[in-house]
């Protein structure tokens, strides 16, 4: 593997950057309007090579290193949070997850045709009657000869209604196992999910498998290690991803802030000069410089393949969806009445931020993984407890 140059990754975020700048931002309201990412966006950042951005130049990536891919994943995302479900969900989730877990050939031929736009992933996961408790999926398989039998049903599956694959997660008689099931396959049905609080334009959809036969070199990894491998693997990538998601639209929300209360007058002065209003843009400026830090330091963490990666990036992924919300609901606030029109970014801004609080793993779930590794990691049963 080629090692690509910190100036080259450099210069990557930086065309992201621009991209971001002419071809997203300014249509972001025409994207939420038809509640669609266009076709022609995805087609274009697929020859700039950004929806493999992560993966590996052997299989037609740009090799950005965690901490690189993270600002590339901030600067797209400032932009347009569904578009950064684009990379989160087509990249992170699905790609990096072959990635690792993939044999040579699912590699060979999957990767590829995911870099080069040819081939859109979704990862289904979550059922009708199954979020948190995500190892009592319903999604079924069995085995019939040299191929797999599935049924069930996928719903709140980001590009689920534009995806040509899914990486989907079952039960079976040997546990839980994830598939590669692609849409040409018979019995696969997927219906949009609209009036969504945000993500409209990411095509949420529920999917439907009816005795879907998908072949045997489509399981991914081995029979029953569907959840200890493959979705573990995914949604730690996943939170990766949404803790730059979160940093992206917290800045973006404390640029829209401050830039309108710089030019917003009230009383005869411009109202960045209340006393009130300095105070909410001083916690904003300290939480997002927090929250970069946290996710700089999982991306190094990661970048090293040191095992505490993981739980950094899970408090990641929690300060950031928090301080998100925080941050675009105070920067509504400063808009006063504007912030509640959606002819001001605000708006969006905040019904995006409130998602990033749910999807991959709501607050609570992170706050009980975040609490058990604080039990044990700062438990000190010399301490003097006095009566």
């Amino acid at each position: 593997m080629t090692d690509i140059s910190i100036k080259q990754q450099q210069e990557i975020v930086e065309e992201a950057r621009e991209f971001s700048n002419q071809e997203i931002r300014p249509f972001s309201a025409t994207f939420e309007a038809n509640e669609a990412i266009p076709r022609e966006l995805i087609e274009k950042m697929a020859k700039k090579g950004f929806l493999s951005a992560s993966l590996p130049r052997s299989y037609g990536g740009l090799q950005l290193d965690p901490i690189h891919y993270g600002r590339f994943t901030e600067e797209i995302g400032k932009a347009s949070s569904s578009t950064r479900a684009l990379l989160t969900v087509h990249t992170s989730l699905v790609g990096e997850t072959i990635l690792r877990w993939g044999t040579e050939e699912q590699k060979n031929k999957w990767l590829p045709l995911m870099a080069s736009g040819e081939k859109i992933g979704a990862f289904g996961l979550t059922e009708p009657e199954v979020g948190t408790d995500a190892k009592s999926v319903q999604t079924s398989y069995k085995k019939e000869g040299n191929k797999y039998i599935i049924n069930g049903k996928k719903k709140w599956i980001t590009l689920g209604d534009i995806a040509d694959f899914f990486l989907v997660i079952t039960k079976g008689d040997k546990g839980n196992s994830a598939f590669i099931v692609e849409r040409s396959m018979g019995g696969v049905k997927t219906t949009p999910i609209k009036g969504l609080l945000g993500s409209r334009a990411a095509h949420v959809a529920l999917i439907e498998f009816d005795n879907v036969e998908v072949p045997a070199e489509n399981l991914l990894a081995k029979e029953g290690s569907g959840f200890t491998y493959i979705v573990n693997t995914a949604l730690d990538h996943g939170r990766y991803s949404i803790a730059w998601g979160g940093i992206a639209l917290a800045q973006e929300a404390l640029e829209s802030m401050i830039s309108y209360s710089r030019k917003r007058t009230q009383f005869g002065k411009k109202i960045h000069s209340f006393q009130l209003i300095q105070g909410m843009i001083g916690d904003a400026v300290t939480k997002v410089h927090a929250g970069r830090a946290l996710c700089l330091r999982a991306g190094e963490l990661r970048k090293n393949a040191d095992p505490s990666a993981l739980m950094e990036t899970t408090i990641a992924k929690y300060f950031t969806s928090k301080i998100a919300i925080q941050i675009a609901t105070d920067a509504v606030q400063v808009h006063g009445g504007n912030g509640c029109c959606n002819q001001y970014p605000v708006e969006l801004l905040f019904r995006e931020a409130k998602i990033l609080e749910i999807i991959e793993g709501t607050s609570q779930v992170q706050q009980e993984i975040i609490s058990s590794y604080g039990l044990r990691q700062y438990y000190n049963p010399t301490y003097p407890i006095f009566p």
